[in-house]
């Protein structure tokens, strides 16, 4: 399993319902490495999708523990255990999760690769991602070349556990 997300300086991946930053080549990334495949996220993320509808052409599998919510084209899951039941009818190499806070936290010692797009800014945030450079076990396989956005610099990293 793996895991893809955006990050600023201090690991912070969102405030409030909001992603911190929108970069077009990091959406770009994003659709590359999930599109026909399968994302796993918690509802909170689904509903910040436009729409909110499901990523297409990929598998969205959504975790609640509201056991009315459900939306179209979307597989609900109300526990990590039927998440883990749903997982079996797919290649562990094709499940990214993508969000949000505590989701990574649950399913990150499941993942073996995260594809972190570092961001160069540190913004009033209330989610975070771990840090992976403080965390054992994981070390950096891949670092991009500095990019830029609006002022703004990142890179694509890739860490390995």
């Amino acid at each position: 399993m793996k895991a893809i997300v955006n990050v600023d300086s201090n690991w912070a991946i969102g405030n409030g319902d909001s992603l911190l930053n929108y970069i077009p080549a990091d959406m770009k990334f994003f659709k590359a490495k999930t599109t026909g495949n399968v994302v796993v996220m918690g509802r909170k993320t689904f509903m910040t999708f436009p729409g909110p509808k499901a990523l297409p052409n990929r598998v969205n599998i959504v975790i609640t523990s509201d056991k009315s919510w459900n939306a179209p084209d979307v597989i609900t899951c109300h526990s990590l255990d039927e998440l883990y039941e749903q997982l079996e009818r797919y290649d562990t190499n094709t499940v990214y999760v993508i969000g949000g806070s505590s989701i990574y936290e649950q399913l990150l010692p499941l993942c073996d690769t995260v594809y972190v797009t570092k961001v160069e800014t540190a913004k009033p945030a209330d989610k975070f991602f771990p840090n992976l450079d403080e965390t054992e076990g994981w070390f950096v396989e891949d670092e991009g070349e500095e990019n830029e956005h609006n002022g703004v610099k990142f890179r694509f990293v890739t860490y390995k556990k």
